[in-house]
């Protein structure tokens, strides 16, 4: 004689949605789990090259883009701006840009201006202070201001720890920074289209 268990419909009614509930529930997991481990797109395109229109970049103005999660700055110099690289190479700490941060500056860029000799007033520099990766700010007026010299000709101030950079990104003397900005790989598709991250050698590793 088999015993049946009868169990009552609005039960089993219950029992149906708590199921279909958790696999929904399990299946969502998973999909989240997937999701986690798959690659964003903005986190594909990280280290890809980085193409930047300057054609509204005026004299004297600075544009801020992004590479590999780091701020990259390209500065339009002026030539009050350019003539300003000689007056401080005696207090630069590391002129010609022997030493290096996180990469050796390109041998296409000169070493005053640390650009290219085909649009020598672009600088194209990191906004990372060698020191403990701060981005410094950019300070282009001329003469004394808060935690700058008397003599003080443009450049950009450390908001961090003091360090100070001239317009070529050269770090000054006796500052906690030990080394000048990067000036990443770059290239200029046309007179008014910069690509960072990328040169005639290739990408940057």
């Amino acid at each position: 004689m088999s015993i049946e268990k009868q169990v009552d419909p609005g039960r089993r009614g219950l029992l149906v949605a708590t199921c279909a509930a958790g696999g929904v529930a399990g299946l969502t997991t998973a999909g989240a789990l997937v999701s986690t481990f798959a690659p964003s797109e903005k986190a594909k395109a990280a280290g890809s090259p980085v193409e930047v229109d300057i054609s509204s970049l005026q004299p004297g103005n600075l544009l801020t883009t992004e590479w590999r999660g780091k701020p990259v700055w390209i500065l339009k110099r002026t030539p009050e701006m350019m003539a300003s690289l000689k007056g401080s190479e005696k207090k630069l700490a590391d002129p010609d840009s022997k030493n290096h941060y996180n990469m050796a500056m390109p041998s296409y860029c000169e070493k005053a201006s640390r650009s290219r000799k085909e649009h020598s007033e672009i600088l194209v520099a990191l906004g990372v202070c060698s020191h403990l990766g701060c981005s410094p700010n950019s300070r282009f007026e001329h003469g004394a201001q808060p935690s700058l010299p008397e003599d003080w000709t443009g450049g950009f101030l450390c908001p961090c720890h003091g360090s100070t950079f001239d317009l070529a990104g050269r770090v000054f003397m006796n500052k906690p920074a030990p080394q000048n900005l990067d000036v990443p790989p770059h290239m200029y598709l046309s007179d008014t289209k910069i690509i960072i991250g990328k040169d005639e050698k290739g990408e940057a590793t």
